[in-house]
């Protein structure tokens, strides 16, 4: 008998299916993994692929020749966005009003590190064809049991509710952040006894 479920990949003990809702979207989303992260207890991109039957999950690190993905960026009728803080990404607003006009948009979210996102970015050639989109920089993160470079670094699933949600002002996509905010707290509860103090509240 497996330790894991079937359905989202984590142990049995930490499953997150009871935390999971069906959300509808105009909006897609593309996760692209980098191979380390697929097998981490606390990712949260998870949240997203179940949650969402507007999305897709590939795993690599280089696409440039990655054929799933080719193929829908090869789709006519469909503006394609990496979200990534470069330099002329978009703002929301901007992709926001297309959302509003019935026009397909597709956003693209890169799942790990800063590093390796960045690596991912620069590998696949076509990424960087594609235009960007910029969240706001005031967002707050609420990834207590990860280190993360600064105040308002957003996990996966965090950067995915953000934008949906920006996109589509009319929907609600809380359940994603519920969903994430319980796998957080359950993850604290199997730490031993002053282990988050000591190397997150710092």
């Amino acid at each position: 008998m497996s330790r894991y479920c079937s359905q989202c990949g984590k142990s049995l003990k930490a499953c997150i299916c009871e935390w999971i809702r069906s959300l509808p979207s105009k909006v897609e989303l593309v996760i692209l993994q980098h191979p380390s992260e697929t097998n981490r207890p606390m990712g949260t991109a998870r949240i997203l692929s179940l949650s969402l039957a507007n999305s897709y999950c590939f795993v690599d690190e280089n696409f440039s020749e990655h054929s799933e993905l080719n193929q829908l960026l090869a789709e006519e009728g469909v503006h394609h966005f990496v979200l990534y803080p470069g330099e002329g990404a978009h703002s929301h607003q901007q992709v926001a009003s297309k959302v509003a006009q019935e026009q397909k948009v597709r956003i693209i979210l890169l799942d790990g590190t800063w590093k390796k996102a960045y690596k991912m970015w620069q590998l696949s050639s076509n990424l960087q064809t594609l235009p960007l989109i910029r969240l706001p920089e005031n967002l707050q993160g609420n990834y207590r049991i990860r280190k993360a470079p600064s105040d308002n670094s957003l996990s996966t699933v965090e950067a995915g509710y953000h934008i949906l949600q920006l996109l589509e002002p009319e929907a609600d996509f809380s359940p994603l952040i519920s969903a994430f905010n319980q796998m957080i707290e359950f993850q604290i509860k199997q730490m031993p006894p002053g282990v988050f103090e000591k190397n997150y509240l710092n």
